[in-house]
């Protein structure tokens, strides 16, 4: 069975009058200032909070990669995204700190404040650039997943060009029209689309397949490999480790998650959003798992693994309306995390890079926006390209942004760290994840390529700090942050 694609353009356009929609009286609600583009203006509550941050998580990559994960290697792929789950427990220490940090000082990109933890500028704007060259192959990575999807489904009579054209207008739109605010009321509303159609999608297929009890009886006498550690071939110790490493660090090393601590509206808020996020994770997790086992009895013989997915969705056990459904779900995650991606890089370049004077409040908006169409424009580009240098950049992204992670870790526990320790171990640790994968082709599948940048980005920001004096100015995040902590009894 495929879907008629007129059907697929159908729910992708009332799927768009909706997010218009909401974007229309977000926009009404901005006042005109960066903080209030960027941020929202710092004002979000804890539902609609913990959803955006949800929606820009835990993306298409759910549904289609960690799908396909579980389609070629089993159970082992639970085990690795509950480690990315375990990571997010790094929220509640973490959380209160960049929240109330953003707050006390009026930062708009995590980035903005960093450098001005350490009092170098520098700081900020090679952050900055690292964030921007390892995000970028990232939201190539989701235009490529829509254009998946959307072929899959109606047997390629969606080409990746239609795909990525309608995942670039959504994403630019949304983003345009009224800024954070904008992409957190979408974001809430995909959240809560993409977990529910995906509930009923599976309990359809569950049912299909004679239900549970049927299920898991077939899953065991099928494919019992799967059920086993570490599964068919793809698990390894190393393997795991390789992949598992930099996602445990997700929540505090990828800006565009990072910079959603920033808009929660108070101390509660924040802890509640914490409590979505988590409760939003662990059902998704368990929902993308039991979907790659069910394609699994329903398609056993793809070659891609990648249409697991798709195959699930066209097997006839699903009725029409629900795959609508999902799909819409599927798009409008991989638009979540491409806008929110696009939307920080805007704060990235116009905070962090911009003559600071210079840039009052208009020509920041104006900035992020611009860089959001070139961010966007740029994704759609390289996708449509396929090129080998994008898809390695792709499976960098993840590494390349853990060398960041010493600097965020010392910034706020470590008084006696320094400028030149954050300048080292950032560049260091790039460098070193360039050279390992891209000269030498160290496969990202390879512990030795993580495990390198996690070694020379620690091991620089401590030897050069414990040699190098602090900025007599920087800020003691410790030290000023510290009785706000102890008030609310933050970790």
């Amino acid at each position: 069975m495929t879907i008629d694609p007129w059907l697929v353009w159908l729910a992708i356009g009332l799927f768009t009058l909706f997010g218009i929609t909401l974007s229309v009286i977000a926009a009404r609600a901005n006042k005109g200032t960066a903080s209030d583009f960027f941020l929202a203006g710092r004002t979000t509550g804890s539902v609609v909070a913990g959803l955006s941050y949800a929606a820009t998580t835990y993306s298409a990559y759910m549904l289609v990669v960690l799908t396909g994960l579980t389609y070629r290697g089993g159970i082992g792929a639970l085990g690795f995204e509950l480690i990315y789950f375990a990571g997010l427990s790094l929220l509640v220490i973490f959380a209160p700190r960049y929240w109330l940090a953003a707050k006390t000082y009026g930062f708009v990109s995590p980035a903005e404040m960093f450098g001005a933890r350490f009092r170098d500028r520098r700081v900020a704007r090679l952050m900055a650039g690292i964030s921007i060259v390892f995000l970028l192959p990232y939201c190539t990575t989701q235009m490529a997943g829509i254009g998946l999807l959307l072929s899959g489904i109606t047997d390629a009579s969606f080409d990746l060009f239609q795909s990525v054209l309608v995942g670039a207008v959504l994403a630019v739109g949304w983003t345009l029209f009224a800024g954070l605010r904008s992409v957190a009321w979408t974001d809430a509303a995909q959240a809560a689309l993409m977990v529910i159609s995906a509930l009923i999608a599976l309990g359809f297929a569950v049912a299909g397949l004679g239900g549970f009890g049927s299920y898991l009886e077939l899953t065991v006498e099928n494919n019992p490999e799967w059920l086993e550690v570490p599964g068919p071939g793809l698990w390894s110790f190393g393997t795991f480790v390789a992949l598992s490493l930099p996602w445990f660090f997700f929540a505090i090393s990828n800006p565009q998650v990072a910079q959603r601590l920033f808009i929660v509206k108070d101390f509660r808020s924040m802890r509640n959003m914490i409590l979505w996020v988590l409760g939003f994770g662990l059902i998704f997790t368990q929902i993308a798992i039991w979907w790659g086992f069910a394609a699994l009895q329903v398609a056993p013989d793809l070659d891609n693994t990648s249409n697991a997915s798709p195959a699930l969705l066209i097997s006839g056990l699903i009725p029409v309306p629900v795959v609508l459904l999902l799909v819409v779900g599927i798009l409008a995650a991989a638009i979540s995390t491409l806008n929110s991606i696009a939307l920080t890089m805007g704060a990235l370049i116009a905070r962090d890079f911009g003559p600071r004077r210079a840039f009052n409040d208009r020509t920041q908006i104006f900035t992020g926006r611009i860089v959001v169409v070139l961010v966007i424009v740029f994704a759609s580009y390289f996708a449509l390209q396929s090129a080998d240098i994008v898809d390695q950049l792709a499976a960098l992204s993840s590494a390349g942004l853990m060398v960041m992670v010493p600097t965020i870790i010392g910034a706020f526990f470590w008084s006696r760290s320094t400028h030149q320790g954050a300048l080292w171990s950032m560049s260091g640790g790039a460098l070193v994840a360039v050279y390992l994968a891209l000269v030498q082709g160290v496969s990202v599948f390879n512990p030795l390529l993580v495990g390198s940048v996690a070694a020379v980005s620690a091991g620089l920001f401590i030897g050069v700090s414990l040699i190098t004096k602090p900025n007599p100015d920087a800020i003691d995040f410790a030290k000023e942050l510290g009785p706000e902590l102890a008030k609310h009894r933050a970790w």
